[in-house]
């Protein structure tokens, strides 16, 4: 049909990456891999706090500053590592690399630590280097996917990342119970050189403008240890215009994405998603003292606790990857229906800037708001009722319900800026960690003035006064990203216009 044919070109359009899905998703396990270190680094340490506090003579709460300055790092350092890594590559030496040389000094420098200044430095310093793992991560799943075959590939990524949370203070109470606080930092020194070793041996440089959709060879520090380059067909190569030239990594380049915060449908999409982990994270950070005071654990049984609340971020991230492929296939029907579309013309990714990829992405968030305001209103007066198995359900309802909403807001962030994916992921990061910080620093606090029942009954109330948000999003949000995507396209011709006039 003649509508049909808008959607089509006369020739084969290339492909947008051409690795099979096989190999996308041996990407995507190789950077959750890296990503891992982030959630793990912060988890592990948890069940340490109280032998931490007495080893270094400080009280818990100075201790529980450390996850504060660990959070307030997280957030800025892929401020850094987010455009370098758009603009010189994913395994430029100063991107994948350099995060995981800055990661493995700060676990040594934590392993001698004999000081409380030096564990707050050292501890910022390990989360300069492993939450940038996150960023670069995202990063290569925005070169290699496109938007119907992201939503399991992110559940893929977030639900190994998440592993961290499961796994991590279950080892880190093993290990302090009998090894000592120390042993922790060796442990993720050891991981971390195996996983730089595999990246370095597997992963291919994925930065479209260095190796456009994998049909330019690779040289140098681009190529891992172990590759082998088969050429494609021509139909299948990008053009030079679709090639775009490699920019430079300037001072401006690290401020730019913070511009992503003005424009509507990012900030409301980011500030919702940073408040759903703020309190998550006050509900983790948390848990050691609330559990240890109530129901006598020690530092083993503290970490064998965080694992209903690590269970639920592996699943939530995971079943949502695949709820996103539902809702973008549901969407796209009705899309094609909508449009005249047949089902057998594949739809050109440059006639899909009116597909509402936002709704696609938001279809089923009602229902995971909900269940996260309820099991967090609840949470803190079931530890009232000594009865441990209750609160440990309701925090593998959190995990799970904060995580979903996680997912959702990461896939529809590289959505709505695929080419700059690593820088948006940082921005991401960087909203909801600095918030997060905010709410970790006063938990403690607040729950000794009003008690924990209070405390979360509040901020599940707050949550849901500020959901309204996401219907904003809903009826707005694809009106403003076609505003933004005029307005970028009318200066990117003045400038040109500009640049000829020279």
């Amino acid at each position: 049909s003649s509508s049909a044919s808008v959607y089509s070109l006369e020739k084969p359009e290339p492909p947008y990456h051409v690795f099979t899905l096989a190999k996308k998703k041996q990407l995507v396990y190789i950077v959750s891999l890296a990503g891992l270190f982030s959630p793990l680094s912060s988890n592990i340490y948890f069940p340490a706090l109280g032998q931490i506090a007495t080893d270094l003579k400080v009280s818990i709460s100075l201790v529980s500053l450390t996850i504060t300055v660990y959070m307030i790092v997280q957030g800025l350092a892929p401020s850094f590592w987010g455009p370098l890594s758009d603009t010189q590559g994913r395994l430029y030496a100063d991107t994948f690399t350099g995060t995981f040389v800055v990661y493995l000094i700060a676990n040594v420098g934590l392993a001698f630590n004999n000081s409380f200044a030096a564990l707050m430095l050292f501890r910022g310093i390990q989360a300069a280097g492993s939450a940038a793992t996150i960023s670069v991560g995202a990063g290569v799943i925005g070169d290699i996917t496109t938007a119907r075959e992201r939503g399991g590939l992110i559940g893929i990524f977030g639900g190994i990342r998440m592993m961290g949370q499961s796994i991590g203070p279950v080892f880190g109470g093993i290990i302090t119970q009998f090894l000592g606080f120390r042993a922790i930092f060796w442990f993720l020194f050891g991981l971390g050189a195996l996983t730089l070793g595999l990246i370095l041996m597997l992963l291919p440089e994925t930065l479209r403008s260095v190796a456009g959709n994998g049909t330019i060879p690779l040289k140098g520090i681009q190529r891992p240890f172990l590759y082998k380059y088969e050429p494609y067909p021509d139909y299948m190569a990008m053009t030079a215009e679709d090639n775009a030239p490699k920019k430079k990594f300037t001072f401006t380049s690290i401020v730019a994405p913070l511009r992503f915060l003005f424009e509507k449908d990012v900030f409301v999409s980011l500030f919702f998603g940073s408040i759903v982990y703020t309190v998550w994270s006050m509900v983790t950070s948390s848990t050691t003292d609330l559990f240890q005071s109530r129901f006598g654990l020690n530092d083993l049984q503290v970490g064998i606790a965080f694992l209903p609340n690590g269970a639920g971020c592996v699943a939530g991230s995971y079943l949502t990857g695949y709820l996103m492929d539902y809702d973008y296939r549901t969407v796209e029907a009705q899309y094609r229906k909508a449009k005249g579309i047949a089902d057998d013309v594949k739809l050109n990714k440059k006639t899909l800037s009116d597909f509402p990829i936002e709704k696609s992405r938001l279809r089923n968030i009602w229902w995971i708001v909900l269940v996260f305001v309820l099991t967090t209103a609840f949470y803190g007066f079931s530890l009232n009722l000594n009865q441990i198995a209750i609160p440990l359900l309701l925090q593998f309802f959190i995990a799970y319900s904060a995580t979903a909403v996680f997912s959702l807001n990461s896939a529809l962030i590289i959505d709505l800026y695929p080419g700059a994916s690593a820088s948006a992921t940082a921005v991401n990061n960087l909203m909801r960690c600095s918030v997060g910080a905010i709410g970790v620093a006063f938990v403690q606090l607040i729950i000794d003035a009003i008690g924990a029942g209070p405390t979360f009954l509040l901020f599940a109330l707050i949550t849901l006064g500020l959901s309204p948000l996401l219907l904003v999003e809903w009826f707005y949000g694809e009106g403003w990203r076609l505003a933004r995507t005029a307005r970028l396209a009318a200066e990117e011709e003045r400038k040109k216009a500009a640049d000829v006039e020279k």
